[in-house]
Formats: structure tokens, C-alpha cells, sequence
């Protein structure tokens, strides 16, 4: 039996497996829980980092051996931005009802899957991959990263993810998924261009000082820092842009919060 770190865009998952389980694949980069990390113990698979940016658990969708397994997902501290970049799709919509379904069609497989039904308001991102999304999926625990929604058909949700090469749409704990009252004005005016204007930047997280950037196009991310959570004024109300000379600079969508972060101006 061994034990496992590994990353995908933000999610570190540890695991220990038996034996009869497939060799893990490389994945592209480690990437250690800081403060604010989510963590969630529980079963996990290993990682098929070939299905692009997506968290270890989406192994599970697809036809594997029985194993037992055991060990945790838990998520990198992320700026909203980043996590929008990153997503295949940004959508807002309804959750109408809910339904246990098998991960896969392999009748070996017992993980089971929550298939959410919704009824999409508005995408801001996917267009060229998905016309209208009907359903969602996630894992069945939240051990395994799975996201628990209200499917009353009145909450509203900002919904993030990734498309599987079945076209399914697929949402984990480590995307942003917020309950769509929560965004302030400038998130929810942030989602149409603002975010995917600042995508070639990089929002570095500062967890204590000194800290400052290294490289022209990165913006400080300083909500831990001053506020002591991650989702503080300037993740509500900041995000970060390339200027036309390249570099990169934290600007408001909106009234500006009462913290000194950087000069900042309207784009």
C-alpha cells in the first residue's frame, strides 16, 4: 500500500490504494493546501490528468477495475477569477430536481453520481462546446469532492465546470459554485468579460508579508492576508487585467471597498 499527493488545477487529492488499481498518470503540477484549503476525507481514485483540467475523482466516470481505496480531496485556495479562467463552462441556472445515477457502466462499479436536472438562465462561457446544458453531474460524496445543491427549483447558482469528451457536464468541489444572491454587482458584471479579459494573468495568493510579485503580469491577492478569508473585498469586487503593454493590474467592477490593495482605476 503506498501514498499519493496529486494535483490537478487547484485540487490536491491524497490517496493509498491496493493492489489491482491502474498505474497513476503524470500530472502536471503539485500544488500544497495553504490556509483556506477545503478538505473533505473520504475514498478517492487515482487521477487521469489526460482528461485536462480536471480534479483526480473523474476517474470515476470512466470503466476501471474494483480496488478499495481510501484518502481526501481537498481543494487549493483559489481568487474567482482564476477559478472562471480555468472552467470549460460559466453558467447561471435553476436546479430543478436531483437523481442518484451509476458513475459508469461498469456493473464492477459501485460509486455513484448525483445528476443534477437544470434549467439554465444565462452562459457566459462554453458556447463553442455546449449549446444548452440540461444536466450536471458531481459525486455522490462530498468525500469525493461532490457539491450538494438545493434542487427546489428556486435558488438560483453560478455553475462551473468542465465538458467530458461525452459532452456530460461535469462540477466539483474545487470549481466556484456559488449561490447566485451571494456574487456582489461586480462578480456578477465580472462574468460577461471583465474575468476572461484577465485570464493571462496570474493572481498570486499572499498569505503573510513579505510578499510581493514576481513577474509583470501577476496581480497580489491579499484577502487572507488583511482580512483573514478568502473571499474578502478583493475577490468581491477586484479583478485582474492585462494592460495593452502586458502587465497585469487589479481593477473594480464596481464602488470601491474601503481596503488599500493597489492603485486602482477602471479599465
Amino acid at each position: 500500500m503506498s501514498g499519493k499527493q496529486e494535483s490537478v488545477n487547484g485540487s490536491v487529492c491524497s490517496e493509498r490504494a491496493l493492489e489491482g488499481f491502474p498505474s497513476p498518470l503524470e500530472l502536471r503540477r503539485s500544488l500544497p493546501g495553504g490556509p483556506g484549503t477545503r478538505r473533505a476525507p473520504g475514498a478517492m481514485s487515482r487521477a487521469a490528468a489526460a482528461l485536462g483540467p480536471l480534479p483526480a475523482l473523474l476517474l470515476l466516470l470512466l470503466p476501471a477495475r474494483t480496488a478499495l481505496l481510501a484518502g481526501a480531496c481537498s481543494c487549493a485556495p483559489a481568487h474567482p477569477q482564476h477559478l472562471i479562467c480555468d472552467a470549460a463552462l460559466v453558467i447561471r441556472a435553476k436546479i430543478s430536481s436531483e437523481k442518484v445515477v451509476p458513475a459508469s457502466d461498469n456493473p464492477l462499479d459501485t460509486h455513484k453520481m448525483i445528476r443534477y436536472e437544470i434549467k439554465q438562465i444565462k452562459m457566459f462561457k462554453g458556447f463553442e462546446k455546449v449549446k444548452d446544458v440540461q444536466y450536471v453531474y458531481t459525486p455522490f460524496d462530498s468525500s469525493l469532492c461532490g457539491v450538494k445543491l438545493e434542487a427546489n427549483n428556486k435558488k438560483q447558482y453560478l455553475l462551473t465546470g468542465q465538458i467530458l469528451n461525452d459532452g456530460k457536464v461535469f462540477i466539483h468541489l474545487c470549481n466556484y459554485i456559488e449561490p447566485w444572491d451571494d456574487l456582489s454587482l461586480s462578480q456578477k458584471k465580472s462574468l460577461n468579460q471583465r474575468y476572461q479579459m484577465g485570464c493571462g494573468c496570474k493572481i498570486t495568493t499572499c498569505y503573510m508579508v513579505p510578499c510581493s510579485i514576481t513577474a509583470p503580469n501577476e496581480c497580489l491577492w491579499t484577502d487572507w492576508l488583511i482580512e483573514r478569508k478568502l473571499y474578502g473585498h478583493q475577490a468581491k469586487h477586484y479583478a485582474c487585467i492585462k494592460r495593452s503593454d502586458g502587465t497585469c493590474s487589479w481593477y473594480r467592477g464596481g464602488p470601491p471597498p474601503e481596503k488599500d490593495f493597489i492603485d486602482i482605476s477602471e479599465p
